[in-house]
């Protein structure tokens, strides 16, 4: 294990032993840092900013029970011991592999007023006119937060495929000899021996969407109206635009401790049996 504890010493134990002292300072990089203490916290209660840009990045959440319910149900698709189906596997992981600065290109030239989505729903009578969907307020994150789905639907579909795979078939046909319907052996025996799957899954999921950015800086730059001002951007904006990289680095604890708290309510969850499936 040494290896691996020296790469995560290096790379991320010193990063956020070194991030969480420099929220204590007030450091621009031209100057040497200054002690400060927990200024920097206590200027966070009065940014307008920061809650806007946590409550942008808290309904960022709605893409991970969304993301979980499609993967779950395109991993049951693809389970099946079909002709062609490794084919119809490696389509759906593309988007994972694509680069976020190549998708994000390509969603904004899609979203444009005269881009192929307004297009395809004009044509189709969905729309009377085009939207500038990125250019929308109202609708601006919700169009980043699609791009999100888009590209981890098949990274969660294989975490899925994997645990479903892992299930004893013995298990699944019981139940059927039992005389419990497809909908019944899915509900009560395969979702529950999903739960690990599930835990990870939600867990990955909620963390990457707190900590969403590259979707932000290449479609929107977090605008319109700051609508799409997520924390994470925040951070990079305060730390390597503004340089107050001390102030960033208290919004990056305030992050830090957002998402640890939400790793441990899912643990709780579904690490415990706090939800149940009936």
């Amino acid at each position: 294990m040494g290896p691996a504890l020296l790469l995560l010493g290096v790379f991320t134990f010193y990063p956020v032993v070194y991030g969480a002292a420099l929220s204590l300072f007030d450091y621009d990089v031209i100057s040497p840092p200054r002690f400060v203490g927990l200024a920097h916290f206590r200027a966070l209660w009065a940014d307008r900013y920061l809650w806007l840009a946590l409550g942008n990045s808290l309904k960022f959440l709605l893409v991970v029970p969304v993301l979980q319910i499609l993967s779950i149900g395109l991993a049951v698709s693809v389970n099946a011991p079909l002709r062609g189906i490794r084919w119809f596997r490696a389509a759906y992981y593309v988007p994972v592999i694509t680069s976020m600065v190549v998708a994000g290109l390509v969603w904004r030239w899609l979203y444009e007023q005269d881009g192929l989505l307004n297009y395809l729903l004009t044509r189709a009578g969905v729309l009377t006119r085009p939207i500038a969907w990125l250019g929308q307020p109202d609708l601006a994150l919700y169009a980043v937060m699609f791009v999100t789905l888009w590209k981890g639907l098949g990274y969660y579909m294989v975490i899925y495929l994997a645990g479903l795979q892992s299930i004893p078939p013995e298990c699944e046909e019981a139940a059927v000899t039992d005389g419990a319907t497809r909908w019944q052996v899915f509900r009560h025996v395969t979702l529950p021996l999903l739960r690990p799957s599930i835990l990870l899954a939600s867990t990955i999921s909620a963390i990457a969407a707190l900590k969403v950015f590259e979707e932000v800086y290449v479609m929107t730059g977090g605008g319109p109206m700051f609508r799409t001002y997520t924390m994470f951007y925040y951070i990079f904006d305060k730390g390597f635009q503004q340089l107050d990289l001390g102030y960033a680095a208290a919004l990056a604890v305030v992050l830090a401790a957002a998402t640890l708290v939400l790793s441990a309510v899912n643990f709780r969850i579904f690490r415990q049996g706090g939800w149940t499936y009936y």
